[in-house]
């Protein structure tokens, strides 16, 4: 169910043909990258959190990590990722699977500059088996985001 309201999602952006379904899973950085054929650090990765009982995505380089200190300066809040068993419920799409395409309403979205350094980057639609192959011009048309932010730190 999630993956056709992602992918309907992705249809009203004009982007339906940029979707790739795995054969095998997509689940993690790791394996959406051996799945689809690319760098991890090209994968999207969407970082669940909650900011008073509000969830937020964060749209990350699949290789970036969040930086506590820098996500306190930007929100006036400690990094607070929303518990597994409550992502489905609140964003709309179950781990493994979940993106900025036809999630649920009051979710607010935010892309993390490790992205810029990619020309493509590869988010999922929904499921753990899905990617869509986006620029990010079009990762910004199509995600509804609110805002770029620096929140990331790369691994050393």
């Amino acid at each position: 169910m999630a993956f056709e309201k992602a992918k309907a999602y992705l249809d009203s952006c004009g982007l339906t043909d940029r979707i790739i379904v795995t054969e095998r899973s997509s689940a993690t950085v790791a394996e959406a990258a051996r799945a689809i054929g690319c760098e991890e650090a090209m994968i999207c990765k969407t970082l669940s959190f909650l900011q008073e009982d509000q969830p937020v995505l964060i749209l990350a380089d699949g290789t970036a990590r969040i930086d506590n200190r820098k996500y306190k300066d930007r929100f006036g809040c400690k990094a607070k990722m929303i518990p597994a068993d409550r992502v489905g419920p609140l964003v709309g799409h179950e781990i493994g699977g979940v993106c900025p395409f036809g999630v649920n309403e009051g979710v607010t979205v935010y892309l993390d500059k490790s992205l810029r350094k990619h020309e493509i980057v590869y988010p999922a639609v929904g499921n753990d088996h899905s990617g869509v192959k986006l620029t990010i011009p079009e990762l910004e048309k199509c995600s509804a985001y609110t805002d770029w932010v620096d929140v990331c730190k790369q691994p050393e």
